[in-house]
């Protein structure tokens, strides 16, 4: 492809002509907006677990519509199979309560949706200002392999990695030992 054909193709894609895929990560992406929000503010534990699940699989298509495949797989069997799965056994585990949880809410929402907003519009401002000239060549070949991303992951993030699967253990032990507990005092 010529120079001047490059430039043509660059200065005709613009913020008001999008693409079908531009449209599409929107609207993927209001929807797991949408979800998140519903995750965050219902009053039913196993509700918010599930809409949770909406949340990430909508990440995992955002990731597929950025042609990053291997990432997209990863969201949905880490966190949409297992985080997920292990939140629900451990609901389950501990009898959290099916329906409306009146003590599962302090009365500080006016005070978290005031950091929320305030964490929300720092993250904006800063992936804007981060990434404000920057266009994402959909069309172009795949940036990232699976031999550089595991490269990466086990050079850099294992202990976090290995940390959280600790952390999730513990917390699935703890589910059983307080089931197990309740159990004993009933008897």
């Amino acid at each position: 492809m010529t120079l001047a054909a490059e430039a043509a193709r660059t200065a005709a894609h613009g913020f008001l002509s999008p693409t079908g895929v531009e449209v599409a990560f929107l609207l993927v992406g209001l929807a797991t907006l949408g979800a998140a929000l519903i995750t965050v503010t219902t009053r039913q534990l196993v509700h918010a677990a599930l809409w949770l699940v909406v949340a990430l699989g909508g990440l995992a298509v955002e990731y597929l519509l950025l042609t990053a495949e291997f990432i997209a797989w990863v969201q949905v069997l880490i966190y949409v199979g297992s985080v997920v799965v292990l939140l629900l056994f451990g609901l389950m585990l501990t009898k959290a309560p099916i329906g409306r949880s009146p003590d599962a809410d302090s009365g500080n929402r006016p005070v978290a949706l005031a950091v929320a907003l305030a964490a929300a519009a720092a993250l904006v401002w800063v992936v804007v200002d981060a990434f404000r000239t920057t266009w994402i060549d959909l069309d172009g070949p795949a940036q990232g392999s699976t031999d550089v991303i595991g490269q990466t992951l086990f050079q850099h993030w294992v202990l976090p990695f290995e940390a959280l699967s600790v952390l999730l253990l513990a917390a699935l032990v703890g589910a059983i030992v307080l089931s197990r507990k309740k159990k004993e005092d009933e008897s």
